[in-house]
């Protein structure tokens, strides 16, 4: 009874278009009836849980509340294959960690609909007395029994599902009172799939979309997430501004009020305080160009999400100057991580202790912004000078349907994702770090970017190619994945020490 990555359209024309209330009611039938736990849900009984619960573990206003203060929630990420892990994770997470949001992040076979490997894992793990599975099988547990997770914590809960397929896993979580879900169809799909067409990950991502808003409809505002760090690896702002601008077009068009737009930090105070400014301000131009002039787009920034160093020390460098990053750039929440990110799953009380640092960071640097800086101003208009022939293009392409010309804007590469291994995207696009720590774009493929932007680009690179007496070629590109992952000696060494 395992799933499948081929959405149900019953028979939909592809379109941005919001989904029939009519096609949208066969299709849970048939998407529900797909696993055993889908005849647990009631939406109606879900919705009135929702309800019930305090406004402090409702996400969306949570998130609401934040942007209203000018405070920056904490949000670890974490998953274990038992119920019983997983509860005393979550627990960990919101007294030891003080978390804002409580994560809850699937397993790998639940992020690709083989439930029965689930289940296996489930078993195995009991046996072994320690999680064999690398995130909770939601769906394997059901609403039902998920919902203890919840009762278990004070803060609003989030699935972190990091799927291209969440039609079946959305379902089981917001019925078990998560109010929050992190994915879309654009960025995941690129990021994390080989064969998925990108047509069948925006599909996906409606469905899910659209229930949400079936939510709202009900009287319960749910937070929707878009994952904008995409491939984990070195993404220019303007790339990841980009994925967020279209998953949030998509979303709206399918009734989501409540949608958060995500950002990897570049590890540049000043070009991720410049991302999280622009990524508001250009996604809230775009929606209003169409429309849409209703809609919270809170922003979250996360922890570096490159190749991270083995030394305990060096890491916590790393979070603590995360939690710093997002304060000044004003982020409403930041997703954090912990000493052992090189090493896998760190324990529940590691990722607590991730947590904590980078509350203090926050707590540090909550008065300070950068909003006079000239050297923020100049990237400020850099990002968006990059972002809007992009984004024009993708609309022109489909004709004024953002998902129709994402399609085709992936199809020319005209939008592209660095380092994809999705088989639709050209992936031509190359960036790399500068002789001052931005990153910048080396080749952009077939982006539509200026040519004074590429100048600019080439030049700050071309400095830094000097500079370390290397080759302007792909190796700046290729050099700037691991850099931050060195030992200290390499990154920052004692030059006068005899030989």
């Amino acid at each position: 009874m395992d799933g499948h990555p081929q959405p149900d359209t019953d028979g939909l024309k592809f379109s941005a278009e919001r989904i029939p209330d009519d096609v949208f009611d066969r299709m849970r039938e048939k998407n529900l009836a797909r696993w055993p736990t889908g005849a647990e849900i009631d939406l109606e009984e879900a919705a009135a849980f929702h309800k019930s619960m305090p406004k402090h573990k409702q996400l969306g206003w949570v998130m609401r509340k934040a942007d209203e203060e000018g405070r920056c929630l904490t949000q670890p990420r974490g998953g274990f294959g038992t119920l019983e892990l997983q509860k005393e994770l979550m627990v960990c997470l919101d007294k030891q960690g003080h978390a804002d949001i409580v994560p809850t992040t699937t397993d790998s076979y639940t992020r690709n609909e083989q439930w029965q490997n689930a289940a296996n894992g489930v078993e195995e793990s009991k046996k072994a007395g320690r999680s064999m599975l690398n995130g909770y099988p939601m769906v394997n547990y059901g609403p039902k029994t998920t919902r203890q997770l919840i009762e278990a914590i004070d803060k609003p809960a989030i699935v972190l599902s990091g799927t291209a397929m969440p039609r079946l896993t959305s379902e089981v979580g917001f019925a078990a009172g998560y109010s929050g879900y992190l994915g879309s169809g654009l960025a995941y799909t690129a990021s994390y799939t080989k064969e998925i067409t990108i047509e069948q990950g925006i599909r996906n991502y409606q469905y899910l979309d659209r229930l949400a808003a079936k939510y709202q409809e009900m009287g319960v505002e749910l937070h929707r997430r878009q994952p904008g760090f995409l491939t984990g690896t070195n993404i220019p702002p303007s790339i990841a501004i980009l994925t967020c601008i279209i998953d949030a077009l998509l979303a709206v068009g399918q009734g989501v009020k409540n949608y958060g737009l995500e950002l990897g930090q570049t590890l540049h105070l000043v070009q991720d305080a410049a991302a999280i400014k622009m990524a508001r301000e250009l996604t809230q131009e775009y929606l209003q160009k169409l429309g849409h002039d209703d809609i919270f787009t809170p922003v979250t920034s996360l922890h570096w999400m490159g190749a991270w160093p083995y030394d305990d020390a060096q890491c916590e460098a790393l979070v603590a100057y995360g939690g710093t990053l997002a304060a000044i750039g004003g982020a409403v929440s930041v997703t954090t991580k912990s000493s052992h990110e090189a090493f896998g799953i760190p324990t529940p009380e590691a990722n607590a202790a991730g947590l904590r640092s980078t509350r203090m960071a926050i707590y540090l640097a909550r008065h300070i912004r950068l909003d006079e800086m000239p050297e923020f101003k100049t990237e400020c208009e850099l990002i968006a000078s990059e972002v809007r022939p992009v984004m024009d293009k993708v609309l022109e392409m489909g004709d004024g349907d953002v998902a129709i010309g994402t399609i085709r804007a992936c199809e020319a590469g005209v939008m592209d994702i660095p380092w994809s291994p999705n088989n639709y995207m050209k992936s031509r696009v190359m960036p790399a770090r500068d002789a001052d720590g931005y990153l910048r774009i080396f080749d952009c493929g077939e982006m539509p970017m200026s040519k004074e932007v590429m100048d600019y680009h080439h030049e700050k690179l071309r400095r830094r190619a000097e500079r370390d007496n290397v080759p302007f070629d792909h190796e700046l590109a290729v050099a700037s994945v691991y850099e931050l992952s060195e030992s200290l000696e390499t990154l920052i060494p004692f030059p006068w020490a005899a030989e």
